[in-house]
């Protein structure tokens, strides 16, 4: 029981002079196996084997977003009794157990359940990814790249001999008949379609001569354009530094790369027409700028022409010196009228020193002595004084009287006060 239980419990040591044997090898593979249990797997069937007759279909089962495949057994009912028509390609889950089968040794998914997943299941999952892409910033309108006005060379990822492809370059090659297109054609729908396109996208990247790349499919249903939701590519296409053009089925259609892309194109069609300019509409918008730009310095020309002509037409422009002239005598006449008023500010202000003069005349002392009056003064001592007291001059002291014609030395004989003269003139009387 122990041994069937560990049936390396009694195994020698491994190494080089006891190596196990292969079945040693395979019983240990095996118990790991079965460790596992049982669990549940999704993926996309890329091949069906029902042989009629046989009590087991065989299956693989591959990743959708990367080259991995598994081999699955189940029993035929299992596919019989789908409510959804399996066949390659459908999207399913499977519960199952891994078996190891030491004869040949290989791994299978023996399955016991296989539930198809539907198109609601399929639309809840990409709006769950479209919420997780948003809420990480990925459809930001700041992260998209301009197209470049006129590339030299345009990547095409597309279906081989598809509609698309013929679409595209049509109407470019009819619009830009100088556009070189690089085409790489890729799985647009099925288990390979991602692996592909990321493998055609990153080659395209790559490439330094390509300046845009159109991601280009027809329409198709929700389950055919599956690819173009795949959050892998998605996340490829914002790691890109090539602007992308996402030109995905028709104008219903809306996969989650039309979000993550530089531009979204609504058909192929419209990627063409986006990505090279028309030709011939350029020519023509060449052609009406030239004529926009002649009928503007044209009419420049006679704006200019016109205001010169009203400029010549202008009196001071016919006759330029009569304006000098006019200005000449202006002068003049503020000339003359200056000077008469500087000459009459003259006179008047003559007119009013000689009467200042004459009041400074009249009040001054020539004019008091003319009258009869005089100056008397000490000249006794180094100084002269005026005497104006009878104690200023008292009897012998030598005297200068200052009259209107001259001066006269005299010596005071003596005093005499005025108030005793009174006296003496009242008792005369």
């Amino acid at each position: 029981m122990t041994s069937a239980a560990n049936p390396s419990a009694n195994s020698p040591a491994n190494s080089a002079d006891a190596p196990w044997p292969v079945r040693t090898v395979s019983m240990k593979v095996t118990q790991w196996i079965d460790r596992l249990g049982s669990i549940w797997v999704e993926g996309q069937i890329t091949q069906i084997n029902l042989r009629p007759g046989t009590r087991t279909a065989f299956l693989v089962l591959r990743d959708p977003s990367v080259d991995m495949s598994l081999s699955v057994t189940c029993d035929p009912e299992l596919i019989r009794r789908s409510p959804i028509p399996l066949q390659e390609g459908t999207r399913v889950v499977v519960y199952g157990k891994l078996s190891f089968f030491a004869g040949r040794g290989t791994i299978s998914l023996r399955v016991l359940e296989i539930r198809p997943v539907g198109v609601g299941e399929l639309l809840a999952r990409i709006e769950r990814l479209k919420a997780l892409l948003a809420a990480e910033g990925l459809f930001d309108p700041r992260l998209k790249r301009p197209l470049p006005f006129l590339p030299r060379t345009v990547g095409l990822i597309t279906g081989r001999a598809s509609a698309a492809e013929r679409d595209v370059l049509s109407v470019a090659q009819s619009r830009w008949p100088a556009v070189h297109f690089e085409i790489r054609n890729a799985a647009t729908q099925g288990p390979m379609a991602v692996p592909q396109i990321l493998a055609a996208l990153a080659e395209l990247d790559r490439d330094p001569a390509v300046e845009v790349i159109v991601l280009a499919r027809g329409g198709g249903s929700v389950e055919d354009l599956l690819a173009f939701s795949d959050e892998a590519l998605c996340r490829a296409i914002v790691a890109a530094t090539t602007p992308i053009v996402s030109a995905i089925g028709h104008e219903p259609d809306n996969p989650l790369s039309d979000f993550v892309a530089d531009v979204r194109a609504a058909t192929p069609t419209d990627a063409a027409k986006r990505v090279v300019p028309d030709a011939a509409a350029e020519l023509a918008g060449v052609r009406e700028l030239r004529a926009r730009s002649a009928a503007a310095l044209r009419g420049w020309v006679d704006r200019e022409t016109r205001a010169l002509v009203q400029l010549r037409s202008r009196p001071v422009m016919a006759d330029p010196l009569r304006e000098i002239d006019r200005r000449t005598e202006e002068i003049e006449r503020l000339r003359v009228s200056a000077r008469r008023c500087a000459e009459h500010l003259i006179r008047t202000e003559t007119t009013a020193a000689r009467h200042l003069r004459e009041k400074l005349t009249a009040v001054g002392p020539a004019a008091t002595l003319s009258r009869g009056y005089a100056v008397v003064q000490r000249v006794t001592g180094p100084e002269r004084h005026v005497v104006r007291s009878i104690e200023d001059a008292p009897a012998g002291s030598q005297l200068r009287i200052r009259v209107a014609d001259g001066a006269i030395t005299a010596a005071a004989l003596g005093t005499q006060a005025l108030g005793a003269r009174k006296t003496t003139e009242t008792e005369r009387d």
